[in-house]
């Protein structure tokens, strides 16, 4: 089996070979205060100490989230623009829903997804904005569990140029987090995207992580019948999110 820092070098020196092979001059990515972008910021900060980028975007955000995300950025030392996006987000959500209103076309029970993917939209066209202005590449933080279940917006969180963490399990990104040396107030939080107060991962999907690592890994025997239905169907209705935008045949 490769050593854990072995792995880790090499997929520093994979980064370093994509921003050469793209003509590009860095990295950056968003820092949420979470687990998977916190190993992100470290591996890019390995990558190009003096050309990597942290941005930690605010939009209705938990406080906490943003001081957990200080800690990723003073723990590997990498340059950072600290945003609160709230009043952008506030300022598309409230147009869209607005002109939707007076055609008598809103709909009500869908304005908490709506506002939670246009959260991750909006940070997503920050990164690259930052990216764009300083010659980088955007780089995702999605792990294995979540490829395979779908858990990301589509043109948002998973809107990116390179994504390191793909082939991780979540448990291999806790493995990655404690060898790169990631604070422990990042390590023992619960995983969660931040979409709305008391959101998290495991509670919003049903499942848990172990579940769809074992699936992931193949160990279907250690996998209850119920979690498999819900991880099977996460897999079969985000089918859509692994592909570029389809295109009919030639007529």
């Amino acid at each position: 089996m490769i050593d854990i820092n072995v792995k880790i070098d090499k997929t520093v020196d994979w980064l370093r070979e994509k921003v050469k092979e793209a003509n590009c001059k860095g990295l950056v990515v968003g820092v949420s205060g979470g687990i998977d972008s916190a190993v992100v910021a470290y591996l890019i900060k390995k990558a190009f100490p003096q050309d990597s980028m942290g941005v930690i975007m605010s939009i209705k955000s938990n406080p906490n989230d943003r001081e957990d995300a200080l800690k990723v950025i003073n723990g590997c030392d990498i340059e950072y623009l600290d945003l609160d996006l709230t009043e952008a987000q506030n300022l598309v959500l409230n147009t869209v829903t607005d002109k939707l209103k007076e055609k008598n076309l809103y709909k009500e029970e869908y304005l908490r997804m709506t506002d939670a993917n246009l959260r991750a939209r909006v940070r997503m066209s920050t990164v690259y904005t930052v990216a764009n202005n300083l010659g980088y590449l955007v780089v995702g933080t999605d792990n294995a569990a979540e490829i395979h279940t779908g858990y990301f917006t589509k043109y948002g969180d998973g809107g990116v140029d390179l994504v390191p963490l793909a082939n991780l399990t979540k448990r291999d990104v806790y493995e990655w987090a404690k060898a790169l040396g990631v604070h422990a107030d990042v390590i023992n939080k619960s995983p969660s995207a931040g979409l709305w107060e008391g959101q998290t991962d495991e509670i919003e999907m049903g499942t848990t992580y172990d579940m769809i690592d074992a699936v992931v890994e193949g160990r279907l025997d250690e996998v209850p019948q119920k979690d498999k239905e819900i991880i099977e169907r996460l897999h079969r209705i985000s089918e859509h999110k692994r592909h570029i935008a389809p295109k009919p045949p030639k007529f």
